[in-house]
């Protein structure tokens, strides 16, 4: 593993630090309507100076540059206040689904488009019956002539009601085992037949939503992939989600040992408190590992090699690392961690955010189960459960009725 940039990784950090120095000034100074506008308006300079999607190839709108160089101009990117997180699904894993399996005509529509900030998408694959398993999903889609019938409901697709298109998985054969009979498509979420509904979360936010389809029609042109095939694009759409290597990370160690400094417990400063301390070296030996392991993440980058399924390590430690945290700071200011304390107040409800926001992120991109099976399988060789379902056709399962 190693830690340093390369001399052309050091030369590339500094030309795109350079660069966001001057173009946040600038994208700062410009006067925006509401925050999507300003996270239009930053993606499309981005776009326009080869940034949006480094890895992309040219033909397309990216800079057809190297894993490592998109990390690194992540890294810095996120030392500014630019963080808008509208594209990242539909430019992570919607779009290069679509530029894996559609035709030409539609890339050509809906790439430049989505890299350039004008189009957003969502992806729909979760459901309320399906949890977990995404080939356990019910929405299905009935041929009709040349088009397909779409009826069904999604749940916790992230974005939708900003969004302008979507990839959707759906059931076109119930008569087979649930990984065989699935196809996507991509649609307009303003079609016809198609409801969202804001999900309203604890913490006063909107992110998720319901996504209804009664006899949502669209044509056999908008298929990814073949028929019955789409569990293998799904596979690729999965693939594409963009690992947490850079950028941000949220509440950390740092964050509270800076408060734990100032706040008073019951014999003093909460610092000097030896069950807090225990635990505060438990979270810093805990980021320091994960450090070590995006910086695993990252040599394989640089060497242009494909990082492993280790990476499902990451959000577990981070997820539940922030639950924790949050938790800590909360009580530690007793009935003021709940109300108002001037302490906690110059953090913008950081600590109270983390509290709320934290289960769900232990559940989204895949719960703790199913990356520690990940991990269990792929990363420790140990044997993989037993599944019955296997070769049953999805019809006869308790899930498919």
């Amino acid at each position: 593993m190693d830690f340093n940039d390369s001399p052309e990784e050091a030369e590339y950090r500094a030309t795109a630090r350079a660069w966001l120095e001057k173009n946040t000034a600038e994208h700062k100074a410009e006067a925006h309507a509401d925050d999507m506008a300003a996270g239009k308006a930053w993606q499309r300079r981005k776009a326009e100076a080869g940034y949006a999607q480094i890895t992309w190839p040219k033909e397309w709108g990216g800079a057809g540059g190297t894993p490592i160089q998109s990390v690194i101009f992540g890294q810095e990117e996120a030392k500014f206040p630019v963080n808008y997180g509208y594209f990242t699904i539909g430019l992570g894993m919607c779009v290069p689904t679509v530029m894996a399996f559609a035709d030409d005509e539609t890339k050509k529509r809906f790439v430049g488009p989505a890299l350039r900030g004008e189009e957003i998408w969502s992806q729909l694959f979760s459901e309320p019956a399906g949890g977990s398993d995404v080939a356990a999903i019910r929405t299905k889609a009935v041929r009709n002539g040349d088009d397909w019938v779409i009826n069904g409901q999604k749940v916790w697709t992230s974005g939708a009601h900003y969004s302008d298109y979507g990839i959707v998985l759906v059931r076109t054969n119930p008569d087979v085992p649930k990984h065989k009979g699935l196809t996507m498509f991509w649609l307009d979420l303003k079609s016809p037949g198609v409801e969202i509904r804001p999900i309203h979360q604890m913490s006063g936010g909107s992110n998720f939503n319901e996504v209804y389809f009664t006899d949502v029609r669209i044509p056999d042109a908008q298929r990814l992939g073949a028929v019955d095939d789409g569990w293998k694009v799904a596979l690729v759409t999965l693939m594409n989600e963009r690992l947490a290597v850079g950028g941000s990370r949220g509440v950390g160690p740092e964050e509270i040992l800076s408060l734990a400094r100032d706040m008073d417990a019951a014999d003093g400063p909460l610092l000097k408190d030896s069950a807090f301390r225990q635990r505060l070296a438990d979270w810093y030996v805990q980021s320091q590992g994960l450090s070590n392991t995006r910086m695993r993440t990252m040599t394989a980058l640089s060497r242009g090699q494909t990082p492993g399924p280790e990476s499902s390590i990451g959000k577990i430690i981070a997820a539940n690392q922030m639950q924790e945290l949050g938790n800590a700071a909360v009580e530690a200011g007793d009935q003021y961690g709940i109300i108002a304390d001037p302490k906690l107040a110059a953090l913008k409800g950081l600590f109270q955010g983390a509290v709320m926001n934290a289960p769900g992120l232990r559940i989204a991109g895949g719960t703790d189960e199913i990356l520690k099976n990940i991990i269990a399988e792929r990363v420790l060789g140990m044997p993989g459960e037993i599944r019955t379902d296997k070769d049953a056709a999805f019809k006869d399962l308790a899930t498919g009725r």
